[in-house]
């Protein structure tokens, strides 16, 4: 299947609505932030949580394991399914099927069950995997590092928002609604969801999975080569080891984010007996650098490749 029509620019067009090149971009980082938000939503509120349960410190580490546990194989199987059916379906799919855990951990009574709504949630991190499919269909060679990088640089944000936005909310429901803190972890978890919902709605009718079209239509014109190159072509993937050095790479940095994000406002909140909108606040701030750092690693990252190759994009 040959994929046509790629954009060369991206901040020129950015408000360009029309082109389904610039919707796919603006749609894609932010059912990316959304699905971050929802993924990570409940760290932030891990000290009302950690007390209602009477978490031990065990327990604590063994749910922060199970959010992130399963997204290993999340992404692997997104990935497939991106070839199979299309960035467009997948999206949708994830973010609506996405929501369920969501919803289903304000439900939570206990432990067992904490940990097990808190290793589904964990799914919906997989959502990396098709926003940087989708822009990378959608953009030319010459500023598909910038289109990547900002998209997954503007989605991760969502962690830090999380972060920041879920201890005020909280506040909000305990503070000026007088309802319980039992209740009110419980219902930002669920508005998070829905938003998750809506954002899947969307992407099903703004996107679509290529510049000329979407797959199903596109493959009733591929040849049987074209279908034989697919499965060649990943071969060659798998077998280039600087595939494996950007893999090694991109594991260790984003761990650690992924440790921040994820127990920060923990940490923060029980040493240095801040609130939680204090500690949210610190946690989520080293969230906030990905506003800036992806893009720019993206550029430099196009400027290395137009002159060496994928060999200057892993050498920056």
């Amino acid at each position: 299947m040959q994929i046509e029509n790629q954009s060369p620019v991206l901040w020129r067009d950015l408000l360009k609505f029309n082109k389904p090149q610039i919707r796919v971009f603006h749609l894609s980082w932010m059912a990316f932030f959304l699905c971050f938000f929802a993924w990570f939503g409940i760290a932030p509120l891990m000290l009302v949580i950690k007390r209602e349960f009477s978490l031990t410190a065990s327990q604590v580490g063994n749910t922060v394991i199970a959010s992130v546990g399963i997204t290993i194989l999340a992404r692997f199987f997104m990935g497939w399914v991106c070839d199979k059916i299309g960035p467009r379906l997948t999206y949708s799919w994830l973010l609506v099927l996405g929501s369920i855990p969501v919803f289903g951990i304000a439900f939570s009574n206990g432990y067992v069950s904490f940990l097990i709504f808190r290793l589904l949630i964990g799914v919906i991190g997989a959502s990396f995997v098709i926003t940087q499919y989708h822009t990378s269909i959608m953009f030319a060679p010459n500023i598909v590092g910038t289109a990547n990088a900002t998209s997954a640089g503007w989605g991760n944000l969502g962690g830090g928002a999380a972060n920041m936005v879920m201890p005020l909310a909280f506040g909000v429901l305990t503070g000026a609604f007088g309802l319980s803190e039992s209740l009110s972890w419980r219902l930002v978890m669920v508005i998070a969801g829905v938003f998750c919902v809506i954002a899947g709605i969307a992407y099903y009718f703004l996107t679509q999975d290529a510049p000329d079209g979407n797959f199903a239509d596109l493959r009733r014109l591929e040849s049987d080569k074209d279908a034989a190159d697919r499965g060649q072509s990943l071969r060659k993937v798998v077998s280039d080891p600087r595939v494996w050095v950007l893999s090694l790479i991109y594991g260790c940095c984003f761990g650690v984010e992924l440790t921040m994000i994820n127990i920060g406002a923990l940490y923060f909140g029980e040493t240095f007996n801040l609130s939680l909108a204090q500690a949210g606040l610190i946690a989520g701030s080293y969230g906030l650098l990905n506003l800036f750092a992806r893009t720019t690693g993206g550029m430099l990252g196009d400027r290395c490749g137009l002159r060496w190759g994928l060999r200057g994009r892993v050498m920056w």
